[in-house]
């Protein structure tokens, strides 16, 4: 059924004008990889958006009983998470709420667990608190992720493992871990007292035939045991908008929390957000509905054409997320080089090293842009790889 949101407009392209490339094509940049879309917001956001610009003042601002019943009942009614108004901390964004969560709950010294290859912020809120990072790296077979959880368990150990950030879905692999991988998890964090921050910021990107389990949702050990992170910047392409939310049903945990926001002054969003936020959980399950539809034939156009245009460079399968992962390892360069002759012919990807030393050889390619873009990209990057097979 076609949808009756228009995702196939050109609106616009992200900004690379900070970005240094040797590219001398009229042509503008591809940017196939910083994780926000090329789509206009839905429009309830729009008009709730607009209703504030004509308000016309534009200070602080703290959230009202409507913005936190919003999330009450988004996360309750289509995810099966059922959280309290008192739980929930505002703070400017995902990245920003992990590095006051581990100032709050770690010591310098002590370690943070996390799967990789994996989202390269983790690595830099872990180091900037002094902490150490344990690696339990993922395990590939047939060009398929999972997690080792012998590695997990002896890794999670070590006393000086105090904390584990899961990142569910996984981003860059695509992976929406399943109910029982999650309970294997939360049942190793459980028996070697390691706590876990739940990154589920990509937890409304699910291609169709996969379910997002919420951390928090599986059991009472689970939710005491955990903080979950979560933003509508993502699905709703409100990224520049810096609007995230920490659930912490724990009184102490929560209070160590708050006092660490604080000290980061990253606890006070702004109006555009907070209405933006409200308006996305209130008014626009349906417009996601139609992009996660528009977003897997995105994925699998653009499956399609490595399978039959670029066989040498697999395609990891993709449960979650608008971020394919491409094995590029049989030209025998690192991320970076094969990054850097993206850019000299106009599309911009992400090197997959930055991920993690897992990462090394693979690039990301961000779909979530109308289907004329993503073509030209495609092709773009056809020629890159096969001129970079010659070589």
């Amino acid at each position: 059924m076609p949808s009756k949101y228009d995702f196939d407009t050109i609106v616009s392209r992200r900004s690379t004008q900070s970005v240094k490339w040797d590219f001398t094509s009229d042509e503008k940049m591809i940017p196939l990889w910083v994780a926000d879309m090329d789509f206009k917001a839905a429009p309830p956001i729009i008009a709730a958006l607009q209703k504030r610009l004509e308000h016309g003042v534009f200070g602080y601002s703290e959230p009202s009983a409507s913005y936190y019943e919003s999330i009450v009942k988004w996360f309750d009614g289509r995810h099966g998470l059922k959280i309290r108004p008192g739980w929930i901390l505002p703070v400017t964004g995902v990245v920003a709420a992990l590095t006051a969560i581990i100032k709050a709950l770690a010591q310098s010294g002590d370690k943070v667990l996390f799967q990789t290859p994996v989202y390269n912020c983790f690595f830099s809120s872990v180091l900037n608190n002094g902490c150490a990072i344990q690696s339990n790296a993922l395990i590939r077979k047939n060009g398929c992720y999972s997690i080792d959880f012998e590695d997990l368990a002896r890794k999670a150990a070590d006393p000086k493992v105090r904390l584990m950030i899961l990142c569910n879905p996984h981003n860059p692999v695509g992976r929406v871990w399943s109910r029982s991988e999650l309970e294997k998890i939360g049942r190793i964090c459980l028996d070697n007292k390691v706590f876990v921050i739940a990154d589920e910021i990509h937890c409304e990107l699910i291609r169709p035939g996969f379910i997002y389990t919420p951390f928090a949702s599986i059991s009472e050990e689970f939710l005491l045991n955990s903080v979950t992170c979560a933003s509508p910047s993502k699905a709703f392409n409100l990224a520049g908008l810096q609007c995230a939310n920490i659930f912490a049903a724990d009184k102490t945990v929560r209070a160590k929390i708050e006092k660490a926001l604080h000290e980061n002054e990253v606890s006070m969003i702004g109006p555009f957000g907070i209405d933006a936020l409200t308006a996305a959980y209130n008014q626009c399950g349906d417009w996601l509905d139609q992009l996660n539809l528009y977003l897997n034939e995105n994925y699998l156009m653009l499956k399609e054409f490595f399978q039959t245009q670029l066989p040498q460079f697999p395609v990891a399968p993709l449960e979650g997320t608008y971020l394919a992962w491409v094995d590029c390892s049989i030209l025998g360069k690192t991320s970076q080089e094969v990054s850097d002759l993206m850019l000299k012919n106009g599309v911009r990807i992400n090197p997959g090293a930055i991920y993690g030393k897992e990462g090394e050889g693979f690039i990301r390619i961000n779909f979530a842009c109308p289907k004329e873009t993503l073509k030209e990209g495609l092709l773009r990057i056809k020629n890159t790889l096969l001129n970079a097979l010659k070589q």
